[in-house]
């Protein structure tokens, strides 16, 4: 009969892609010196109700993720530490727990920032999805927003960048996968420190996330995130820079390692069979995201990794030499199912030429 519960299971995070992608969870450490501990909100009106003893500044970083931009994070996860803290490693090994999209640290995070960026590092080593907005952080990483923004005038109050990672880490929570961040509009901000247009290109191309004014709205510029080093890094090219690819990179990766984790591992014998079902599951999987508009169509697919099947083979004394390409796939490998996917994520349209002919 094959494997029914992965199958549907595939089919209803396909259908679900778009809404969870949507409204992501923003993570946030903070420090108070009377409140103390974690508590999840899923509205801004909680934050004063939940966390009473805060200090106004705090309050405020908080409901500033709430703005969001389409729509708001589905919910903000908040560890608040004592003053006296050492590290952030009580609150971080708590969100480690969570399932966060985006982190960012407290107002004055400063020295701490390195805590957070390999905090993101080594959970992403080990399979973990999370994402971090951070201020002035060069990192080189798909995983970091490098915001870098200054004099940002929103009201009667004027912010740094550290002081505003909350609200685009909300911002980017609540853009949906089918568009970009790119040119999302903060209509809470007057006003940010003026850059010329050059500096605003090498800051973008040199993989900053800042904001500007158009005249009439403060802006995104480009939803990048920090990755940079494609020489380092020949399996990445240039769409790895975007935060829309990656997000939805993210998702596939958790979607099928999830789903293979809870209903697929060590709940059928390793056959070609089996194995043929789990492909055409994820294929399934990758032909609804291609209705929902995120993957390229026709462009996707998944199939048994040869390359890895022979070398599996020869190293358990198998003699390939004779072996079609058929046979390797279909010989035993024990308990390893080895697989390669390829996909097309599509990006958002965010340059436009227009050639004009009179």
């Amino acid at each position: 009969m094959g494997l029914p519960n992965i199958s549907i299971t595939f089919q209803a995070l396909a259908n679900t892609a778009i809404q969870r992608l949507t409204r992501g969870v923003v993570g946030i450490i903070l420090r108070d010196v009377e409140e103390n501990g974690a508590v999840t909100l899923t509205r801004a009106s909680q934050v004063t109700a939940e966390l009473p003893k805060l200090g106004v500044e705090n309050q405020k970083y908080i409901e500033q993720a709430f703005l969001g931009y389409m729509n708001a994070p589905s919910k903000v996860v908040v560890y608040v530490l004592p003053e006296t803290a050492a590290d952030l490693s009580e609150a971080l090994a708590y969100m480690a727990t969570q399932p966060i999209s985006y982190l960012c640290g407290p107002r004055d995070a400063g020295d701490e920032i390195p805590e957070i960026k390999t905090w993101v590092e080594d959970q992403r080593a080990i399979g973990a999805t999370p994402k971090a907005v951070l201020p002035n952080t060069q990192a080189d990483s798909v995983a970091i927003i490098d915001f870098t923004t200054n004099g940002i005038v929103a009201g009667a109050d004027i912010y740094t960048a550290e002081q505003y990672c909350s609200r685009i880490a909300g911002l980017i929570a609540g853009t949906p996968p089918s568009i970009s961040c790119t040119y999302a509009p903060l209509p809470e901000v007057q006003s940010v420190a003026v850059i010329s247009k050059d500096a605003m290109d090498a800051a973008i191309e040199s993989g900053q996330f800042i904001l500007f004014s158009d005249g009439a709205k403060v802006k995104v510029g480009r939803g990048v995130n920090s990755f940079q080093n494609l020489i380092n890094d020949p399996g990445k090219n240039d769409s790895f820079k975007k935060i829309k690819v990656i997000e939805i990179m993210d998702m596939i990766k958790d979607d099928i390692r999830a789903t293979a984790r809870d209903t697929y591992i060590g709940r059928y014998a390793n056959s070609y069979d089996n194995k043929c079902l789990l492909i055409s599951a994820v294929n399934a999987y990758f032909i609804a995201l291609e209705r929902e508009g995120l993957l390229n169509p026709g462009r996707n697919t998944v199939e048994i990794e040869v390359e890895a099947q022979e070398k599996y083979l020869v190293e358990h004394g198998v003699d390939i030499s004779t072996m079609t390409e058929q046979e390797i796939k279909e010989a035993n490998t024990g308990a390893q199912v080895f697989l390669a996917a390829a996909v097309s994520i599509l990006d958002a349209i965010e340059d436009i030429s227009l050639r004009i002919t009179v």
